[in-house]
Formats: structure tokens, C-alpha cells, sequence
């Protein structure tokens, strides 16, 4: 598992008990929803660290 994969697997978890915690997923579904959280997190930490500019050093 690399770095891109742990970031988005750490958020991923966070977002669902979030959700979980207000009630827009039940624990009992929480596997229909937590793939597609997980893909899409994943993407969107993939897509920014490809938009980088590598030879920015700030």
C-alpha cells in the first residue's frame, strides 16, 4: 500500500463514522458506501499530486 493509498484510506474512514455519527449511514450499510468514498478520495489525492509542479519548492 503506498502513501497515495494509506492518506485516502485514513480519510475515507474518518468521512464514514462522520457519517455514520449523523445518521446518513447506517453501520449496516456502511459497506455500500465506503468503496465508492474510498475510489473517490483516492482520485482526487491522485489528480492533485499530478497537478503539482514538481520544481515548486514553497
Amino acid at each position: 500500500m503506498d502513501k497515495h493509498q494509506k492518506q485516502a484510506l485514513q480519510v475515507a474512514k474518518e468521512i464514514v463514522v462522520k457519517f455514520i455519527e449523523i445518521g446518513r449511514i447506517s453501520p449496516n450499510n456502511f459497506d455500500q458506501f465506503f468503496a465508492p468514498i474510498y475510489n473517490e478520495v483516492l482520485n482526487t489525492i491522485k489528480q492533485d499530486t499530478t497537478q503539482e509542479d514538481p520544481n515548486d519548492d514553497s
